[in-house]
């Protein structure tokens, strides 16, 4: 998301990025990076048990580097913004940053609003917030902080390639779409959708559709589900090719999410951002949860995502009949699909935030024709 905000500006501003925590991969060739960064076991993920506990020491380490840096970037600016969750922003708050425009992409007003510390940091560091629901943006606007929504900026960064991918509608076949993810453990996931696809495979007309993340090994995933891969060349930007056996076919695209939502009749997803991608795209999504992963979290997402998003044990032949269940019944396919949009909400905010940022560029400091 901060990528693609970062490609949209770049015609008005210079930017640097500061991944907090991680690579920044997504920044890659794309601008300069900065900034002390950590490197957490859970790669942010918080659907583990201890999670937190595990990646304290990590991130304690990183604390007072951070908030120097941060502290250091005082003045340097014409222009702050943090996407994601209130970490950055209380960090900046602790080092007298000012953040010109904070992007919520996590919080909603359905569950998991913002705590007293959170709104303190909020208004002592931020002037402006983007929220995904107006439910949210109004709890800040009580305390006086200018918030607004203008949609989910999910929904905003989906991605799509060049491509077409036959709908069921066309020939008889169903879809099923595949998001394995895009952290560790991404491979046993696929390989759990995969036995329940091999299932469904032997009372359906089915195939499945699967997006593959930047830095997943396609060949990895082969191993863990028991199949064959067929690549293509690599002149073929977003279609890899596709896996067989036990069965059945999966083909395999990369960079083209939203062909894949969009192709798909229900959606299996071990996915964060993908997974409400193909909510607010009007997809059922049926997700399994392993036993250590965090209840809270899932709790906090299922308020959010009602009965969109089905919720099941790591059984395949429990993922299986609901899958062939919503396969066969169209008519609840979409009555879920239209819950998912209207709880997700649509694209929006993108264009807003883009237009905050190149409105009245400042004066330009270092006499590059670029304000950063």
């Amino acid at each position: 998301m901060s990528a693609e905000i970062i490609r949209r500006v770049d015609s008005c501003l210079e930017a640097e990025a500061y991944p907090l925590i991680g690579a920044g991969r997504a920044f890659d060739n794309l601008c300069r990076i900065v900034g002390p960064r950590a490197d957490v076991p859970s790669e942010g993920w918080r659907h583990r048990r201890w999670s937190v506990v595990r990646d304290l020491a990590s991130i304690s380490a990183i604390m007072p580097r951070a908030i120097g840096y941060l502290r250091r970037c005082r003045g340097r600016y014409d222009k702050v913004v943090v996407v994601g969750d209130t970490s950055a922003v209380i960090l900046s708050a602790l080092a007298g940053l000012k953040v010109d425009l904070y992007i919520d992409v996590f919080k909603t007003g359905y569950s998991h609003r913002y705590t007293a510390v959170e709104s303190q940091a909020i208004r002592r560091a931020v002037k402006k917030v983007f929220c995904r629901d107006d439910m949210l943006a109004a709890q800040l606007r009580e305390k006086g902080i200018d918030a607004v929504s203008h949609g989910n900026i999910m929904l905003d960064t989906v991605t799509y390639g060049d491509i077409a991918i036959t709908g069921s509608k066309d020939d008889g076949i169903s879809r099923v779409g595949l998001l394995p993810g895009s952290r560790t453990g991404t491979p046993q996931a696929f390989a759990l959708q995969i036995d329940a696809l091999e299932m469904i495979a032997k009372r359906a007309n089915v195939i499945g559709v699967a997006a593959i993340a930047d830095g997943i090994d396609i060949a990895a995933l082969a191993q863990a589900g028991g199949l064959a891969y067929s690549p293509l060349p690599a002149s073929h930007t977003h279609d890899m090719g596709h896996l067989s056996g036990r069965g059945i076919r999966i083909e395999l695209y990369r960079g083209a999410t939203g062909n894949v939502i969009e192709a798909s009749d229900v959606v299996l997803s071990q996915a964060g951002t993908a997974t409400q991608q193909a909510l607010g795209l009007g997809k059922p999504v049926i997700t399994f949860f392993p036993p250590e992963h965090r209840k809270k979290r899932m709790d906090d997402e299922q308020a959010l995502m009602g009965e969109s998003r089905l919720l099941l044990p790591p059984d395949p032949a429990a993922i299986a009949f609901e899958t062939a269940r919503l396969l066969e019944d169209p008519a609840e396919r979409a009555r879920l699909g239209a819950i998912g949009k209207q709880r997700l909400g649509g694209p929006g905010t993108l264009d807003a935030v883009i237009a905050e940022l190149c409105r009245g560029d400042p004066a330009d400091k270092r006499g590059t024709g670029h304000p950063k």
